[in-house]
């Protein structure tokens, strides 16, 4: 944590990256309060954020949320800013909380997917991969104890607001969603399946590190339109909705507190340049969860290595 508190602040001074007005006289005393959700690359550019609003001499607080509540909470003005909003599992609620005040505070040049991935190997088991048929048809191959006959699908955890039992059903796939409790439960899975090569399905999302580590693929299930959540006839089940996939080409956005700008203009000012691309957020997330890092030293390194970047939101 000291490393954080010290290097962070040096960093960004001697970088000239800190807006000297700002940082001697903030406009309130009052703490800019982040939001920090349960993934990693949320948290490391969540104090990523922080660093750089302390530099300038806020004060900054990290707060922990469900991942669907934490807008309505931003909305009320009880949370401040979310660095990391993804389309594929927070859309309803982001597009909701914006109804009632929260702010759009705009989207990364990120391209985001979040859907069911199998390593590469998974090919020669299962041929006709990466279409979700293939997959389905060789359901079996996944099944565990827990859920024989029925192939096992290790979903993400429960408040990621993924309805994948729903899909499930929807499309009479013969398999079972087993949510974790939380991410690094889905890496060990991964990672443990992978060393023996024994089948596994599970929740991945692009930008991530993962895809730099371990060779493998997403399903491709039917593309999805407005109409597979509203019309039966849409889809591969005529009597159901939701029978289809997550989009391939998601946004990821930030979303922020309404008085920000009132309240804390030269933070908002900042919040609004900010903007990483899919290799940033991967990065993030890989100093974590490959080299070890705490999400406080690697938000730390992160700045070291991208010095260009953070003054750019100056």
């Amino acid at each position: 944590m000291q490393r954080k508190l010290i290097t962070a602040a040096a960093i960004l001074a001697t970088a000239g990256l800190i807006n000297v007005a700002s940082a001697a006289v903030p406009e309130s005393d009052d703490p800019i309060i982040i939001v920090q959700n349960n993934w990693t690359s949320q948290l490391v550019l969540s104090n990523v954020v922080g660093n750089v609003l302390e530099s300038m001499g806020y004060t900054v607080e990290y707060t922990p949320s469900d991942s669907q509540l934490q807008f309505t909470a931003i909305a009320n003005g009880d949370m401040h800013f979310q660095v990391e909003a993804w389309e594929g599992s927070m859309k309803t609620a982001f597009e909701n909380a914006v109804e009632e005040g929260m702010i759009d505070a705009g989207t990364h040049d990120a391209v985001t997917r979040e859907e069911w991935w199998y390593p590469s190997y998974m090919n020669d088991m299962c041929p006709g991969l990466p279409d979700w048929k293939a997959l389905d048809a060789c359901a079996e191959k996944f099944a565990t104890a827990e859920t024989a006959p029925k192939g096992r699908f290790v979903g993400p955890p429960a408040d990621w607001g993924k309805h994948y039992a729903e899909r499930i059903e929807a499309l009479e796939m013969n398999f079972t969603a087993i949510n974790v409790g939380q991410a690094a439960t889905l890496w060990a899975e991964l990672q443990a399946a992978y060393d023996r090569k024994e089948p596994v399905v599970l929740f991945n999302w692009t930008p991530n590190y993962i895809e730099a580590v371990f060779e493998g693929q997403f399903v491709d299930f039917p593309q999805p339109e407005p109409a597979c959540f509203e019309d039966p006839a849409w889809g591969p089940n005529s009597n159901a909705v939701g029978d289809c996939g997550a989009t391939h080409a998601g946004w990821l956005k930030k979303a922020a507190w309404s008085g920000m700008a009132d309240k804390f203009p030269a933070a908002w000012g900042v919040i609004q340049k900010i903007n990483f691309n899919n290799a940033q957020i991967a990065s993030a997330s890989s100093l974590v969860d490959v080299e070890g890092m705490s999400p406080e030293e690697a938000a730390v390194k992160w700045i070291e290595d991208n010095a260009d970047v953070v003054a750019s939101w100056q």
